[in-house]
């Protein structure tokens, strides 16, 4: 299973597949991340939905 993590300066990405930089400690990052994240899965579920 490929991991994806949100990783700053004090992290070892070297077990992480996708990283992504930035301030894991921060909620407020965090949340914009995976906000973003989410909307991109949406986005391309609704993709399929249209190919089908």
């Amino acid at each position: 299973i490929p991991i994806v993590a949100i990783v700053d300066t004090n992290c070892d990405p070297d077990e992480v597949d996708y990283v992504i930089p930035g301030n894991d400690d921060a909620i407020r990052a965090v949340k914009l991340i995976t906000s973003k994240m989410a909307d991109a899965v949406l986005e391309g579920r609704q993709g399929e939905q249209l190919a089908e």
